[in-house]
């Protein structure tokens, strides 16, 4: 299946609008999925010496559009309402993927026109390095052929999953968008609490990146639910028992905070979608 739909890509073609961070993510993702260069245009002001090196290989930048399959929307919020260029019915059969956050399936078809299929998405920043994870959803006109194909070129740079309705995909900012900045600041807070025992801060720094990475590595890696694997370090009347004493305060537990950012970080997507 994903080798059928990269094929009508490749037959159809890709527009890649907005070549930032994420879009030279995904733009690698798809070329190592085995999406030829020459199916590609990207259209970005400003491209990269990386982007231009493609140019090689057949890479086609700020060139005369065909209609494509596929086109996918890669710039920042503020900037969305410029895809108007590519709406009207020349571009009604175009699938239209969007990773443009805080961006509703209502303001794009504004954007777009009624006529085309729209996927919204919501991947977050580990997709640098192939391990995001994205959530999508589309509008009425999308057919399960549609979802399937946004499914595959988000795959390339991590997981995906898809939502019942867009009104899930605030919940998902809040925590896999935002999730990796809760992370940062947890490795931040657990160096420091080392340096506050005793160690120096490179060592303590090591230490809490490694100790997130192997746990998080372990927890996707392992059939057994989370709350096995925490019991399967913690023995009673031990350290880590004594340690998680206090982050699984019923008050003032680690999950009253994390519930509390997560739902802050909702209500702020919230109202910037509906700003």
């Amino acid at each position: 299946m994903t080798k059928l739909l990269l094929n009508r890509v490749n037959a159809g073609g890709l527009v890649l609008f907005g070549c930032g961070k994420m879009g030279s993510a995904l733009l690698q993702g798809w070329l190592e999925a085995g999406v030829q260069p020459n199916a590609i245009t990207v259209l970005d002001p400003r491209p990269s010496d990386w982007l231009l090196g493609l140019q090689k290989d057949g890479l086609k930048i700020n060139a005369k559009l065909d209609v494509p399959t596929v086109c996918v929307l890669a710039v920042k919020p503020q900037i969305i309402a410029a895809a108007h260029s590519l709406s009207g019915p020349r571009f009604a059969e175009t699938l239209f993927v969007s990773v443009a956050a805080g961006t509703t399936l209502s303001a794009l078809g504004e954007i777009l026109g009624p006529e085309p299929a729209v996927i919204r998405t919501m991947p977050n920043t580990p997709a640098a390095i192939g391990q995001g994870i994205t959530a999508l959803v589309g509008n009425a006109r999308c057919r399960t052929e549609d979802l399937a194909l946004a499914e595959v070129l988000m795959s390339t740079v991590g997981q995906v999953v898809r939502l019942e309705s867009e009104t899930q995909i605030d919940a998902v900012t809040g925590v896999s968008g935002s999730g990796p900045a809760y992370v940062f600041h947890f490795i931040e807070c657990l160096a420091a609490a080392g340096e506050a025992e005793g160690l120096t801060r490179e060592v303590a720094i090591q230490l809490a990146k490694a100790t997130v990475a192997g746990a998080g590595a372990l927890a996707q890696e392992s059939n057994e639910a989370v709350s096995t694997l925490r019991e399967n370090v913690t023995s009673p009347a031990g350290t880590t028992a004594a340690g998680l004493s206090v982050l699984m305060s019923e008050d003032s537990g680690l999950l009253t905070l994390v519930r509390d950012a997560v739902r802050a970080a909702t209500v702020r997507s919230i109202e910037l979608g509906a700003g």
